[in-house]
């Protein structure tokens, strides 16, 4: 077995109604003065609601920020961030909701204690002052952000999404709680299992890959894979709590190992186009798995051996009624084949793309939207 190291510092909560833990475990853990971040959908959901109660149950006062954006910004993070010192002091912060809620909370993480901007952490371990202890509730089935020490957070002006990581901004304890995703809607519900499907087929075989990464992401795939279709239906509590463990292990993959070019690819449609993530991820990941399939071996069959992983993809993508073609999205009166080369630039540019096993110059990047198109 190769050389590896796999550091596994994170509390982790799972079952119905566990939010009602929330006050409990944040006065546990010190916390009484706390920044909640969270979006207006959460809040409409009732949901910010009982982890208002829970914490209120342990007089625990919250300080709400409940306007994060879908790919929230740095404005987005001022916003919070003002939230927090208008309160001071501060002790603890809370992300509550999908991806963007918890990117969010970790980068206001990331200002509150160490100061700056958020350019001034694009990368890794760029924060040298300690972090406040932080919770991550997701409400989705595939962000996978609770389980993740980077915030993706992108420039206001440019749409540029900055990977700022460091393991002091990752959660230290995770709520996992499936009654949070009943009021999921069922094209949501797709858009972000799909997603998660994506984070551990491209974990598993990326350069930094690694016997535990591809042990989280093996089960991943299996939970998701089996409980996808189930999860989209009515009923469907089950199935939605194993598809939340399923994303949340495929996000342990990618903090053990990164993500491949489907994400860079999928970054320059998101941040140019508003092509929501999971569906710009869908889009280009069976043209990735084709792309790479001369270089990993028995890899994707280790991971589906029941058939052809791309045949079953795409089958996913027909249960959620997900496009196979970007000019089938309704961007496709703002992009064209013009904007390929531009698209192939940017993707080219973007972090997760160094670790595809297989490399990719600007004329393969070109190739796939080419594709995908």
């Amino acid at each position: 077995m190769d050389t590896f190291d796999c550091e596994l510092k994170q509390q982790v909560i799972f079952g119905d109604n566990t939010i009602e833990r929330l006050g409990e475990l944040t006065r546990s853990l010190g916390g009484s003065r706390v920044l909640l971040v969270t979006d207006p959908g959460i809040e409409k959901a009732g949901i910010l609601a009982r982890a208002v109660s829970a914490l209120q149950s342990e007089r625990i006062a919250a300080y709400i920020y409940a306007d994060v954006t879908s790919n929230p910004t740095t404005e987005d993070v001022e916003a919070a961030v003002e939230v927090a010192k208008t309160n001071a002091p501060i002790d603890f912060i809370i992300g509550l909701g999908g991806g963007s809620s918890m990117d969010c909370a970790k980068g206001a993480n990331f200002l509150l204690t160490n100061g700056g901007k958020m350019e001034d952490y694009w990368g890794t371990n760029k924060a040298t002052e300690p972090m406040l202890p932080a919770i991550g509730v997701p409400t989705t089935i595939g962000t996978g952000s609770e389980a993740q020490s980077f915030a993706l957070i992108s420039q206001a002006d440019t749409h540029i999404k900055m990977a700022c990581g460091d393991k002091k901004a990752r959660f230290g304890t995770v709520i996992l709680d499936g009654t949070l995703t009943k009021t999921l809607p069922r094209p949501i519900a797709a858009i972000t299992a799909i997603d998660a499907v994506a984070h551990a087929v491209e974990s598993y075989v990326s350069t930094r890959h690694n016997p535990m990464s591809q042990m989280f992401a093996r089960h991943a795939w299996e939970l998701l894979d089996a409980h996808f279709e189930a999860s989209l239906g009515p009923n469907s509590s089950t199935a939605r709590s194993k598809m939340l463990f399923g994303a949340y292990l495929a996000g342990l993959a990618i903090e053990n190992s990164m993500l491949g070019a489907a994400h860079a690819c999928a970054n320059p449609l998101t941040a140019r186009y508003d092509v929501i993530h999971g569906v710009a991820v869908a889009l280009i990941l069976p043209h990735v798995i084709r792309f790479n399939s001369t270089v990993v071996g028995d890899a994707y069959h280790e991971l589906y051996p029941d058939g052809d992983i791309v045949d079953r993809i795409t089958a996913l993508k027909q249960m959620g009624n997900l496009p196979n073609r970007l000019r089938d999205y309704p961007v496709q009166y703002t992009i064209g084949t013009a904007d390929i080369p531009t698209l192939a630039k940017e993707a080219a540019a973007q972090w997760t793309a160094q670790f595809n096993p297989r490399p990719l110059d600007i004329r393969d990047f070109m190739g796939l939207y080419e594709q995908v198109y």
